[in-house]
């Protein structure tokens, strides 16, 4: 079991911030459950172009208001607390936030923590072995 806090997580390296955004990885790939989780605000007046092509995210808003823009199909959607888009389609998107969002994110595959995004928006896809619970008994093989 993993419990962790948002107080525990700023200011350290799990706690990413840029003028546009700031990201606290609450669960990444180390964790070794398939996805990983974060909270993240993302800054009133701001644009922001993002191309997940190597993730599926999932973006739950918590508080605040704005608007996404497919930019592939130029469709655009209000987003305001309890809003949720899934970019399972690895979609071009802008996202505007009128007031500042703050937003809880679901990345699949799990990012690490170490990712930044390039000139296209894109995280890179970046493979890590979870880390071992020491304390946790080993996993016999079920041999027949």
């Amino acid at each position: 079991m993993i419990v962790r806090s948002l107080s525990e997580i700023e200011d350290t390296e799990r706690d990413i911030k840029t003028p546009n955004w700031r990201s606290k990885r609450i669960v990444l790939a180390k964790e070794g459950v398939g996805f990983s989780v974060h909270e993240t605000t993302l800054y009133a007046g701001t644009v922001n172009d993002f191309w997940y092509a190597n993730h599926i995210e999932a973006v739950f808003v918590v508080e605040g208001e704005g608007e996404i823009t497919n930019k592939e199909t130029g469709e655009t959607f209000p987003l305001a607390p309890g809003s949720l888009y899934l970019l399972d389609g690895h979609e071009h998107h802008q996202v505007r936030p009128r007031t500042d969002i703050r937003t809880v994110c679901v990345f699949n595959p799990p990012v690490t923590g170490r990712e930044v995004h390039d000139e296209n928006g894109v995280y890179p896809l970046i493979v890590e072995k979870a880390e071992q619970d020491e304390q946790a008994p080993a996993k016999a093989a079920n041999v027949e």
